[in-house]
């Protein structure tokens, strides 16, 4: 196919990345003004913890997220594993997960057994949440009041949450296909890439803003590992000679055409207790064999090295 001058080229390929969750641990606080303290040894690293981990914790009690506070990044907090392998949705969201439900679950039995609470004795089943408080009927007991009920002190819960049996049991992976356009210049050599489309099964959306943004990025990778990233090894010596990027060529604005990233959401509750996969490297995955897929269809030459460098498209 042709577009003027350019050879024009579709090409596409499946990703598949394991779906992989380590031991995790949280602990959470309810304070006297029913805001809730959660806290796990994860890190931050850019891909939006402390926005999932205080999301998840507020759906789990019932509270704005503007009433959680969510804490990382310290070796005196409960023992997280690291952020690598796309573990920290499954792991760390789990965690704080179960330790708001324990939480929650907590709270809704103070509300049923202190004398001053209207809830005092009725069932658990009957008790919802709505806003920060526990609802029965016409009687609603803010969080607030049931820590003041108790004598003021915060109402704290701790959980290490560790994947069950079901690891044991099934096959664990994200999925995920890449569809890609590339434009060819015949004479040049050149390759551009104006258009990639995915589309993904990484179990629950935890934060779609977040999701799409890391499958992006994930892109932007795949496009660098197919046409530009390479490291160079001195035989005598064993050292990187292009280790630094004047000379090691990564992706800019103007390499990356338009990337449209689409969710097939389909929790998995054996996976996680939240029923998310990681996102973190499945973007990555399939990105590469999709352009080189292009390429081919686009000039009929197969390139089976990486990156797909002018040369190799011209010899």
């Amino acid at each position: 196919m042709r577009d003027g001058r350019w050879l024009v080229g579709w090409g596409m390929a499946t990703a598949t990345y394991p779906a992989r969750r380590a031991p995790a641990a949280a602990v959470a606080r309810m304070m006297p003004d029913g805001r809730v303290f959660v806290r796990a040894g994860t890190q931050e690293i850019g891909c939006g913890t402390y926005t999932a981990m205080t999301q998840i914790a507020a759906d789990a009690l019932g509270v704005r997220p503007d009433m959680v506070r969510f804490e990382l990044g310290s070796t005196d907090m409960p023992e997280n594993p690291a952020s690598t392998g796309s573990v920290t949705a499954a792991s760390t969201g789990s965690a704080v997960h179960d330790v708001a439900v324990a939480l929650r679950d907590k709270m809704i039995d103070l509300a049923r057994t202190l004398p001053a609470s209207p809830l005092h004795d009725a069932p658990a089943s009957e008790i919802r949440l709505q806003d920060g408080a526990l609802i029965r009927g016409g009687s609603r007991v803010s969080y607030a009041q049931v820590v003041g009920w108790s004598n003021g002190a915060p109402v704290e819960a701790t959980i290490s949450a560790r994947p069950g049996a079901d690891a044991q049991q099934y096959s664990m992976h994200s999925f995920g296909a890449v569809f890609t356009e590339v434009r060819v210049d015949p004479d040049l050599g050149i390759v551009r890439v104006p258009r990639i489309v995915t589309a993904h099964a990484v179990g629950r959306i935890l934060n779609a803003k977040m999701a799409r943004s890391q499958i992006m990025g994930g892109v932007v990778w795949g496009v660098g590992m197919a046409l530009e990233e390479e490291t160079l090894i001195d035989p005598r010596t064993g050292r990187y000679v292009n280790a630094d990027l004047a000379e090691y060529h990564v992706p800019v604005n103007a390499d990356v055409g338009a990337i449209d990233v689409a969710f097939i959401e389909e929790p998995d509750d054996h996976v996680s207790t939240v029923g998310a996969k990681g996102v973190g490297e499945i973007g990555i995955t399939g990105v590469a064999a999709s352009i080189a897929n292009a390429v081919y269809h686009a000039t009929g030459k197969r390139v089976r090295e990486l990156p797909i460098r002018i040369e190799r498209l011209l010899s």
